[in-house]
């Protein structure tokens, strides 16, 4: 058993390789597929405590596929390249988040 460098977590998938574009995809299908609805974060200098980020736009109510979702987290990133951004989901029966990771640290290069 080996010791995971020290570094910030922020989220369940954090502790993972960081995702490819195919796997974050995946992940919001599968939001959808639940019936979540996703919406974009964002926070320039995040703390692993921090649950509370600042929301891009309203949620994608009308979100249809991961693409819809996807396209709003490139146009987040282009506006605030500087910040990390996430993907949530909100599950409107239990009216609470019930999935959240990070698609986005400043330095990346993809979205």
């Amino acid at each position: 058993m080996q010791t995971l460098p020290k570094e910030k977590r922020y989220e369940t998938l954090s502790y993972l390789p960081p995702l490819t574009d195919q796997q974050i995809a995946k992940q919001i299908d599968y939001m959808l597929d639940q019936g979540f609805i996703p919406a974009v974060e964002f926070e320039e200098n995040p703390s692993p405590q921090d649950h509370h980020w600042t929301l891009w736009k309203l949620p994608l109510f009308e979100a249809q596929n991961a693409q819809d979702v996807l396209n709003e987290v490139r146009e987040c990133r282009q506006e605030y390249s500087n910040c990390y951004i996430r993907v949530v989901g909100f599950d409107n029966i239990k009216q609470c988040q019930t999935v959240s990771f990070i698609v986005y640290k400043p330095g990346m290069s993809r979205y």
